[in-house]
Order: C-alpha cells, then sequence, then structure tokens
C-alpha cells in the first residue's frame, strides 16, 4: 500500500469522536500556553500539561492527515534545516537613536514638539494666528530587552512565518524555530484581526534560563554564552528547532507592521498603548512593565523608577524606549534614513559589580611562553558568587581588561 493509499485509508476508517478530541486538547493547550507564557497564570501542573501534550502526538502520530500548522504539538520542534533563505520585510524593520542623559532626552522631545508644531503651523492660512498646539505629549514607555528582534507574519489568525530583522531589509527565515517559543502564539486569540498582520517583538533568554544554558554546556565541556543576548541569537539561528525548543526563550510583542485587510466595522487601534493592549488580548506576551506617561519629566522619572527596579527582574534590559503614542502623529513625524523621529532609546549605564576571583585557568602551548600567551590570548575568569554574564578578560601589559 502506497502512503497516499495509507492516508486515504486511515481518513475513511477515522472515527468522528477522535476528531472532536484532538480538537478539544489542541484548544485546551493554546488556552494553557497563553496562560502560561503571556499572563503568567497557569492554571494546570506541568505534569497534566505535559499529559495532554503526549495525547496530542499519539493522535498526530496515529492520524498525520489532521496535523495543523498551528499545532502545539510544532513547539518541540522538527526535523533539521539544511540552510537559512532570506526573506525581504514589506517594511524596513529599522533601529532606534540613543539618548544618555535626561539633557538628550529633553532635546530629543524638543525636536518633536517643534516639529509637530512647525507642520500644524505651516498647514494654517496665512492669515492665522500661529500658536504652538503641542507642549506635552503622551509616551509610551518600554524596557529595552536585551535580546533579537523578530518580525511574525500571521495570515488569517495564523502564524506562517518568522523572520529576523538582519539589516533592517532583509532577514533569515526562521519559522521552525520561533514555533518553538511558548509566547508565540501559533494562531491568535479572539476575533477581529487583520487578513494579514506583522507583529514585531523581542526574543529573549531570561536570566534563569541562561543560567541553566551555560551551567549545562560547562558540564558538557562546550563554550559558554558570554551573555543572554548571545545566547538567544545562537538558539534562534539553530538549524535544528529542536535545540531551539530546549532554550526556554522569551517573545515580549513591542509593535506591528504590515497590517492588511481590516474587517468591515472593525477599525485598528489608534494609539501605541492600545495596540499592544490589543496584541495582547490577541494572544501575545507583552511588558508588564510598560507604562504611558504625559510629558518628558515623566519619562525622566520613569526612567529613574525603572533603573532602580533594573536588577530585580527576571530578563535583561539595557535601557528604555520612548515613543509617541499617537499614531497619527508618529506618522506626521516620520523617519530619518535609519531611525523613527517618534522614538528613541534612552540607554543605561554599563553594570559595574565587585566579585571574589576564585582562580585562572591558563594554557601554554608547546613552545609558547606564559608571557606571549597572555600578551595575545583571551582566558574565563571564574568568579563567585555564579555571574548572569560570564567575564571574559585579555592580560595586556600586566593589566587585566573585560573585552
Amino acid at each position: 500500500m502506497s502512503r497516499e493509499q495509507e492516508l486515504s485509508h486511515t481518513a475513511a476508517t477515522l472515527d468522528p469522536s477522535t476528531v472532536i478530541e484532538l480538537d478539544a486538547i489542541r484548544d485546551d493547550l493554546h488556552r494553557h500556553n497563553y496562560l502560561y507564557y503571556a499572563l503568567d497564570d497557569p492554571e494546570i501542573p506541568d505534569a497534566e500539561y505535559d499529559r495532554l501534550l503526549r495525547r496530542l502526538q499519539q493522535l498526530e502520530a496515529a492520524y498525520p492527515h489532521l496535523l495543523s500548522a498551528d499545532s502545539p504539538s510544532l513547539k518541540v520542534g522538527s526535523a533539521p534545516l539544511d540552510a537559512f533563505s532570506q526573506v525581504a520585510h514589506k517594511m524596513p524593520m529599522l533601529s532606534l537613536d540613543n539618548a544618555f542623559s535626561d539633557e538628550e532626552l529633553a532635546d530629543f522631545n524638543k525636536r518633536v514638539i517643534d516639529r509637530l508644531n512647525n507642520s500644524l503651523n505651516n498647514s494654517l492660512p496665512k492669515d492665522r494666528v500661529q500658536v504652538p498646539q503641542f507642549e506635552l505629549l503622551d509616551y509610551v514607555c518600554e524596557p529595552k530587552l536585551d535580546g533579537i528582534a523578530v518580525s511574525l507574519i500571521y495570515e488569517a489568525g495564523l502564524l506562517v512565518m518568522g523572520v529576523t530583522r538582519g539589516d533592517g531589509s532583509t532577514g533569515e527565515d526562521i519559522t521552525a524555530n520561533v514555533r518553538t517559543v511558548g509566547s508565540i502564539p501559533l494562531r491568535l486569540k479572539g476575533d477581529g484581526f487583520p487578513a494579514l498582520l506583522e507583529v514585531r517583538g523581542e526574543i529573549y533568554m531570561p536570566k534563569a534560563s541562561f543560567a541553566k544554558t551555560n551551567k549545562i554546556a560547562l558540564e558538557n565541556g562546550t563554550k559558554p554564552f558570554v551573555n543572554p543576548r548571545n545566547a538567544a541569537a545562537g538558539s534562534l539561528r539553530q538549524l535544528d528547532s529542536r535545540v531551539t525548543a530546549a532554550r526556554a526563550l522569551q517573545m515580549c510583542a513591542y509593535s506591528v507592521g504590515v497590517v492588511e485587510g481590516l474587517i468591515d466595522g472593525v477599525s485598528f487601534p489608534v494609539t501605541h498603548q492600545h495596540i499592544l493592549l490589543q496584541l495582547s488580548q490577541w494572544g501575545f506576551r507583552i511588558n508588564t512593565e510598560m507604562r504611558m506617561v504625559k510629558g518628558i519629566e515623566a519619562c525622566c522619572a520613569y526612567y529613574e523608577k525603572l533603573s532602580k527596579k533594573r536588577a530585580s527582574l527576571s530578563y535583561e534590559i539595557d535601557g528604555i524606549v520612548y515613543k509617541v503614542n499617537d499614531i497619527e502623529l508618529q506618522s506626521r513625524l516620520g523617519f530619518i534614513s535609519r531611525a523613527p523621529r517618534w522614538a528613541i532609546a534612552r540607554k543605561f549605564p554599563a553594570q559595574e559589580e565587585a566579585t571574589e576571583l576564585l582562580g585562572i585557568e591558563f594554557q601554554v602551548g608547546r613552545t609558547a611562553l606564559l608571557r606571549q600567551w597572555l600578551d595575545s590570548n583571551l582566558f574565563l575568569l571564574e568568579v563567585l558568587p555564579y555571574p548572569m554574564r560570564l567575564c571574559i578578560m585579555k592580560m595586556k601589559s600586566g593589566a587585566l581588561m573585560h573585552v
């Protein structure tokens, strides 16, 4: 019997109750994935989740023609790929300009307000009195996650593609890998979503997952990752998605890109804050530290507040992203060559921590002197307590330098 004949025979003898059971398990797993990964509010123990997943895998193995593109079983990974294909972004994924002080943040705010007021005044009749209309703007403040930017494409509510940012114009197709990330919905919750929706976000490795990944690497005698961002990048660029699935990555949605095919009578949110809240309703994780504030002084206050919480967060951040909340104002402000005029990243200073040096492991080649090796090579310091970021140092002229 050929494979086609086998599948046809299986479909013909399928008990309708099996289809009902399979659909019910999928719905349950989608719901539990949302509760666990997006809301951090699980309803069932891990053992019960694993039991449901195993039953789903058994049914799909017995009836492979019933395997759907949004099946929760795909989150465990699939067979390795030969290579990643290149994908052009329909809408460029730009970078952000940076601010490193309150003064630079105030300068950004002034540029935004001046441009909006000039645009407004230029649109008025010449005999009208030109009065500035913008003084205090609403900004959305979001932690700047130290991860990898990705684009997720949904058609009719189903995830069809995941792409890295790449150079902003072209990225790599990592669909098989993003399917394994628990906080990325394979199908959208609810209704009212566009026919085509591009969701953009940051895939990152939480601190606990990073420590576990490096612990396993050291135990296996393999090279550990230097920081969580490198770990997330290395995990996403695995040709074997089963490796990605084992790394416990997360994704936090931060914007949308292309939106096409809105349902009649359903309008898309007109502020950035409400876009994020809508994405949350559709099943995405958004950052619980996100806030909407009025005016640049409130932005500075948010920076001070979050900088004090930084060390206690379960993930690494390297700054805060501020975005003009009103989408129509964003459109008026537009873009420069590489970044939007309506957003900026306020970077945190580099972290410095005291630690206890436990030892240095040196390696000396067959003919090399120790001093020569120290002048030209890197070595790993073992420090206490176990660092969230491994410390790679280099000896230069008798002094240790971080690299």
